[in-house]
């Protein structure tokens, strides 16, 4: 069934056309993949369909109760609302109620004995039973734990800016919504929180659209791919690995359809220009068409970006580290650290967020220094550093112009000289374009030219902190290429498991308190081997517990009084549950009695401990009867 219908929508900037005569449904439960080279409209056409921008032209039709959640790429939220009203937004019954639910929860832990607060507190308990609210705050509550947000008392503007991207992220899940758009909704997530996204989504009940680089969250999550090129839509059945093989199959078919449209043009010009006569309707009629298909192409001309670029040559000495710490805070986050990097390593940093990777790196770049240890820079290293947060570009200068502050002219592996010009071709700045200014670019389009600027330094070592983020699948598909026949050192601290899988063959991983392993392999083997050694640990864990036991209740006895209280133990249990019915069906039936109902809260209290401490008992005595029998 169609949620949304999209109508012949079309949308440019100036005399850029980022796509035109858009037409396609959107139905329950699709679960779609937009992808497409960065600056061909991909974010344009969310807000478009989250109607925060019109389209020059074309319209939206949908139900009237219809509703939309949007993650952009950088969330715009408000600075001075606390945590919880940010992600408990809106005026909704269900969100208002467990907005004053999660309040009044708040409230009561810094006034426990307050009597109008635990009043308060009451009225909205009956008001989340009302509103069917609780499996909605359940979900919120798993949603929080999951992305690590913890102080939803703190205003936004405390934040960090991942903490931020959490927090938004936090609010798309929790909105109740038809379809969910996300932008990017990886970045600044750690491995295991994007495992858990993936997890999440695959329950989700509405529908989905999401553009996103890595490669393996895509092909899991989605079951229909947009590709935007050239400004058309094409769509494909299937997730990211499929997309790969029809796209291909697609190519194929336009050039082989050029082909045939060329041939078949020769023919017709050949005929014209024999100088038949064109004096009879059928023959002018031939005329015209040949006109026509003069002026009919098919896209053969793929977006690609080619990137045979060279470096300068590297010694055999190039990064000792001895003995480096580093603390930050207080908190150790590299402890007595050795490592020596060889000519051609490919190396990769994984863990947490905030344990230390980009830090490492910096201090690799001697753009941090150790708290203790030295590093050992070979003479023949040339460092190319893309970071994580491109550094500040001059929005007032024109693309050729940036380039040309790093280098007129490159070598490429080979010999071959190649211009800035050239380049920036390569890298989809055609020449028209190489005479905007940066500021009228994209997010996406920035990143690339600064990816492009750091090549063109012809490093022979590459730091790369999180290379993946904001560039398209497509491009990141080329530099992994690139990278591959890339004859210098290169070292990336990702999070995109794709990238690392195909990229490098070793990895550093940050594992907590200033201790960073060493593992050889990519990065699913190494979560491979994890994943046997916490199973191994989980096993030798549960089997300690039970010898534990054993052994403590070994040749005992159960004692006089023991078993006095193990012929009742059982009937205690079940009385003690029917207790328990009892209060809380009191407690329904007397709702209106304040006082009443507080008693009883406290008597419900009670007898639950009361209980869980039978429970435990019956646990331990049945374990000494256990090996009594044997």
């Amino acid at each position: 069934m169609s949620i949304l219908s999209v109508e012949h929508i079309s949308k440019g900037y100036g005399d850029k056309q980022l796509f035109n005569d858009l037409s396609f449904t959107i139905s329950q439960q699709q679960r779609i993949g937009l992808i497409g080279v960065n600056g061909t409209g991909k974010s344009s056409l969310l807000k478009i369909l989250a109607e925060l921008e019109t389209a020059d032209t074309g319209n939206l039709d949908h139900a009237k109760d219809f509703s939309i959640e949007y993650l952009p790429q950088d969330p715009d939220l408000d600075e001075e609302k606390t945590v919880l009203e940010q992600i408990y937004f809106g005026d909704s019954t269900v969100m208002t109620v467990m907005r004053q639910y999660e309040s009044a929860l708040k409230e009561l832990e810094e006034d426990s004995q307050n009597p109008k607060v635990q009043k308060k507190l009451l009225e909205l308990q009956q008001r989340m039973d009302e509103t069917n609210a609780w499996e909605a705050n359940t979900l919120a509550k798993t949603i929080l734990t999951k992305l690590g947000i913890h102080a939803t008392n703190k205003k936004v503007s405390e934040l960090s800016g991942g903490q931020k991207k959490r927090v938004a992220i936090a609010k798309a899940l929790i909105q109740p919504a038809d379809l969910l758009m996300l932008d990017e909704p990886t970045n600044h997530l750690d491995n295991e929180t994007i495992e858990w996204l993936e997890e999440y989504l695959a329950q989700y009940k509405g529908s989905l659209i999401v553009v996103t680089h890595d490669r393996y969250f895509l092909n899991r999550v989605t079951n229909l791919i947009y590709e935007l090129s050239q400004g058309n839509l094409y769509v494909y059945e299937g997730n990211y690995e499929t997309f790969l093989e029809k796209k291909a199959e697609r190519e194929e078919w336009e050039r082989q359809a050029e082909q045939k449209h060329q041939n078949t043009l020769r023919r017709e010009l050949a005929w014209l220009r024999r100088g038949a006569k064109a004096r009879s309707t059928k023959q002018k009629a031939r005329k015209q068409r040949i006109e026509s298909m003069k002026e009919e192409s098919y896209q053969t001309e793929k977006d690609q970006v080619d990137m045979a670029v060279g470096s300068t040559r590297l010694g055999n000495q190039v990064l000792e580290l001895e003995g480096i710490s580093y603390s930050y805070q207080e908190e150790s986050l590299i402890r007595d650290f050795n490592y020596l990097v060889v000519p051609g390593e490919r190396l990769g940093i994984i863990g947490p967020n905030g344990s230390g990777k980009t830090t490492l790196l910096n201090i690799m770049a001697e753009r941090l220094t150790p708290d203790k240890g030295t590093l050992t820079i070979g003479t023949t290293v040339k460092v190319g550093y893309y970071t994580q947060n491109h550094e500040q570009m001059d929005e007032s200068l024109k693309v050729i112009e940036y380039i040309k502050e790093a280098a007129s002219v490159i070598s490429t592996a080979d010999g071959e000289q190649i211009t800035a010009e050239q380049m920036l071709e390569r890298f989809l700045f055609p020449r028209a374009q190489q005479w905007t200014h940066i500021k009228r670019l994209s997010g996406g389009e920035r990143r690339r030219l600064y990816l492009l600027r750091v090549l063109m330094g012809e490093p022979n070592v590459l730091f790369l902190d999180e290379p993946t983020n904001d560039l398209d699948t497509e491009t990141l598909s080329i530099l992994e290429d690139y990278l591959e026949h890339f004859p210098g050192v290169v070292i990336t601290v990702s999070h995109d498991r794709y990238f690392l899988d195909r990229v490098v063959d070793r990895l550093l991983a940050f594992e907590g308190n200033g201790k960073i392993r060493r593992f050889f392999g990519n990065y699913t083997e190494y979560l491979e081997e994890r994943q046997t050694e916490q199973a191994n640990q989980e096993s030798v864990k549960e089997k300690s517990h039970q010898e534990e036991t054993r052994r403590s209740n070994r040749k005992r006895k159960l004692s006089y009084k023991e078993k006095q209280e193990w012929e009742t133990i059982e009937e205690d249990i079940s009385n003690t549950e029917l207790q328990l019915e009892e209060v809380s069906e009191e407690i329904a039936s007397s709702s209106s009695d304040y006082d009443k109902v507080q008693e009883l809260y406290q008597q419900q209290k009670s007898l639950e401990k009361e209980l869980e401490e039978k429970m435990d008992r019956w646990e331990e005595l049945s374990l000494i009867v256990e090996e009594m029998d044997q």
